[in-house]
């Protein structure tokens, strides 16, 4: 076994967790306002299109050193990238969040999310994880557990929930990794993944439709901040920082506290239910976070 010691300054450290935190509260923002457009007249292509075509339009600038398809970068991980952040990652989640309350797709998402990460990065990449950030995933796993309970007193989940909310976060963690390894800033992959997702979207509007011309502008304005600016815009690049400057694992660690969030924000904005679980579920997974990350452990992660 040779160890590869993941010790980082301090500030990388403090700038990584800021942009772990900003994430979680725009994927918040995300979930809630995807569960509001279930009522509106935007169809799922309509929400992608905002989605991926405005920060494709900003982020274009910084592909003048890469183009359109790097040369310089393995076409393996560009591909999981697109697949794992991009149209294929929103159409999936899209599927299964109109189904599911925003209080359990923040935990069939986001919350499944860092522990895929974790378990690819073991199986796959050869990570080895000390005890005290073993335990702090048990605790993610736990808080997640907790907030299932709590939701299942309120609502039945179907198949979507379980299915497809999970394989869409096996998506985000496969992309996470992908990122880490391929060697691109957290601008240039953001920018291949938009432009690429919103060539793809364009390519179906023919044969699905559209309403971004028939509906009406306050949904279309209401929908172009969580979509566009917040989650396609700022989370990409905010996500990407926190991957390089506190790894794939450890920066998917921190996004745990999303299901929190979520079920906090969808009982204040949508009126679902917020009980002792819930309460007791934002412990723990606060606790899982700060352990899984690594502040608290003595050793360096190990990789073989």
């Amino acid at each position: 076994m040779a160890e590869m010691a993941n010790e980082r300054p301090a500030t990388s450290v403090a700038l990584g967790i800021a942009a772990s935190m900003s994430v979680v509260l725009i994927w918040t923002a995300w979930l809630i306002s995807m569960r509001y457009s279930k009522a509106g007249s935007l169809t799922t292509l309509d929400l992608a299109l905002l989605r991926f075509g405005v920060p494709a339009l900003v982020l274009m600038p910084f592909l003048r050193r890469t183009g359109v398809w790097p040369k310089q970068v393995e076409k393996f991980p560009l591909v999981l990238m697109f697949a794992g952040a991009g149209a294929p990652f929103f159409q999936v989640a899209a599927f299964g969040l109109h189904a599911t309350p925003a209080s359990a797709a923040g935990v069939l998402l986001p919350g499944i999310m860092p522990l895929a990460t974790a378990l690819i990065g073991m199986l796959f990449i050869g990570e080895r994880p000390d005890p005290v950030r073993k335990l702090g995933m048990l605790a993610i796993f736990g808080g997640g557990v907790l907030l299932l309970m709590a939701n299942a007193n309120e609502v039945e989940l179907t198949w979507r929930s379980y299915l497809v909310l999970p394989f869409g976060a096996t998506l985000w963690a496969l992309y996470t990794h992908a990122f880490r390894r391929s060697g691109l800033s957290a601008f240039e992959a953001g920018a291949l993944i938009c432009i690429w997702s919103t060539i793809v979207n364009l390519a179906l509007v023919p044969f699905l439709g559209s309403n971004l011309f028939t509906a009406p502008v306050s949904e279309i304005l209401l929908q172009l901040l969580p979509q566009g600016i917040l989650s396609g815009l700022l989370a990409t690049i905010f996500y990407g920082t926190a991957v390089r400057m506190l790894g794939a694992t450890q920066a998917a660690a921190c996004t745990a506290i999303t299901p929190v969030a979520a079920a906090i924000g969808g009982a204040l904005l949508l009126s679902e239910a917020v009980d002792a679980f819930t309460m007791a579920a934002t412990f723990v997974t606060a606790v899982g976070v700060v352990l899984s990350t690594g502040l608290l452990s003595p050793l360096p992660w190990r990789r073989s």
